[in-house]
């Protein structure tokens, strides 16, 4: 069994979804047997790309497809709930993008439907599996360098304002929050959990959709400071000061990077290799996962996906950002 090929699918083809497809050809005993899209052009082409041998114009058909064994969903965030519940109820384990939808309900639904049908579900936050994630995480944990006092960290990009793309539309969950400002709170919650209270200002673009947001997290011995924005052209950086050196994980903290540490004005760079893209860890994760017949990640648990959720309804709460979902 540890040795079963995992037959994978793919629902909504854009750009994640050739980055996911592209590491999954590099993983051995897993192969992309089937990609959906509304369109059927577009779903020829990305299969030709990425050597499917199956093209749906109907995420429909790939759900009933008994050759298909995981799905990964990377549709825009305000169908998650929707392409998962279908793939669910046809018994097909799912890789879910991030945000894994866009409130708690919308993710406790999801997870009762996969208990439901006995099947694995995963949020798909490739970050915490990266290879040097994994190794500042443990610093955290064991306490190498003491407490965890503060986190710095960032995410931001200017794109033109453009209504039609997605990253901009309010009605399919656009803006920074969700796409990108996850990031910089899933780093604060993996390291300093639930935080003891939240302050929350932002910017709007005029359809509604947040622009930016500037965030701190207040623990009773720590602080989180955190900023996500579609305006500007930002470090994207995460600092971890301890009480005895800073940490720090490169520009882009999200995807494979470096890790400064900084102990007594000395500076020492910690490489990580990474032959792929980076999806190749979460994907491997969830192969074994299949293959082990487990039904919730033992490191991105259920849990964690609704804390992160929570935190995310709170901070639009917080803002006065509302969905019409």
């Amino acid at each position: 069994m540890n040795n079963k090929k995992i037959r994978w699918g793919i629902i909504g083809l854009g750009n994640i979804a050739n980055k996911f497809a592209t590491d999954l050809a590099s993983i051995e005993n897993a192969q992309l047997v089937a990609v959906a899209s509304r369109n059927q052009q577009k779903a020829a082409e990305f299969a030709v790309r990425h050597n499917s041998k199956k093209a749906y114009n109907s995420y429909e058909k790939l759900a009933k497809d008994t050759e298909v064994d995981a799905v990964y969903i990377a549709t825009p965030h305000s169908f998650h709930k929707a392409h998962a519940l279908l793939c669910l109820q046809h018994k097909k384990a799912v890789l879910c993008e991030k945000p894994f939808a866009m409130n708690l309900q919308e993710v406790t639904e999801m997870i009762a439907v996969a208990k439901e049908n006995n099947s694995l579900l995963m949020e798909a936050l490739w970050t915490f599996f990266l290879p040097h994630f994994t190794y500042v995480l443990e610093l955290v944990k064991n306490e190498k360098f003491g407490k965890l006092k503060k986190l710095e960290a960032d995410f931001g990009f200017f794109t033109e304002f453009d209504e039609t793309n997605r990253l901009f539309k309010k009605e399919v969950g656009g803006g920074s929050l969700l796409d990108i400002g996850i990031y910089p709170i899933f780093l604060a919650l993996a390291s300093l959990g639930k935080p003891d209270a939240i302050d929350a200002s932002a910017t709007f673009f005029e359809n509604g959709a947040d622009a930016s947001c500037a965030l701190i997290f207040h623990y009773e011995k720590a602080t989180a400071i955190l900023k996500s924005t579609l305006l500007e052209e930002t470090k994207t950086e995460a600092v971890f000061t301890f009480d005895t050196a800073v940490v720090k994980i490169n520009r882009q903290f999200h995807q494979p990077s470096s890790v400064v540490i900084i102990q007594n004005k000395k500076e020492e760079i910690i490489n990580f290799d990474c032959r792929t893209i980076g999806y190749t860890y979460e994907i491997e994760h969830f192969n074994q996962l299949l293959r082990e017949n487990k039904k919730e990640s033992t490191l991105l648990t259920f849990d964690f996906s609704k804390s992160i959720i929570k935190t995310l309804d709170k901070v639009r709460e917080i803002i006065g950002l509302t969905y019409v979902c």
